[in-house]
């Protein structure tokens, strides 16, 4: 009987031990850049802005600011978003971040495109 019971705690240990799973959620890695190489607004800054992400909500007539392709820039300017004396305090790089959770919890950079905004503030922001 004592025999049976040790192996029985035995098999319940083992289902439990096999029925755990960990998903892992894998973060992206994102290769530093170049900061010898411009950025440009117009080919790469802009296109992240005029996604359906952005531009469902921050479009002409809609919340501020406005994300078009047509307005993106001024509207940055205009709105001073993008603090080039101290690039990574600027609200167009920490308000849709992706390591912010506490705010625009509806859509976020990816790692990647928070990395090249960041780059355009700090090489000043220029509309190229």
């Amino acid at each position: 009987m004592k025999k049976s019971y040790i192996y029985f705690v035995l098999f319940v240990f083992g289902l439990l031990l096999n029925a755990c799973t960990y998903d892992f959620i894998a973060q992206e890695k994102v290769a530093p850049l170049d900061p010898t190489v411009d950025i440009l607004f117009a080919t790469q800054i802009a296109p992240i802005f005029s996604t359906e992400s952005c531009t469902s909500c921050h479009k002409t007539g809609g919340q501020a600011p406005d994300l078009s392709a047509a307005n993106a820039y001024n509207s940055i300017k205009s709105l001073t978003l993008a603090n080039t004396a101290v690039p990574a305090s600027s609200l167009l790089y920490t308000y849709p971040n992706p390591a912010n959770a506490t705010v625009h919890a509806w859509k976020k950079y990816t790692a990647s495109e928070a990395q090249l905004v960041l780059t355009w503030i700090t090489q000043g922001a220029k509309n190229n």
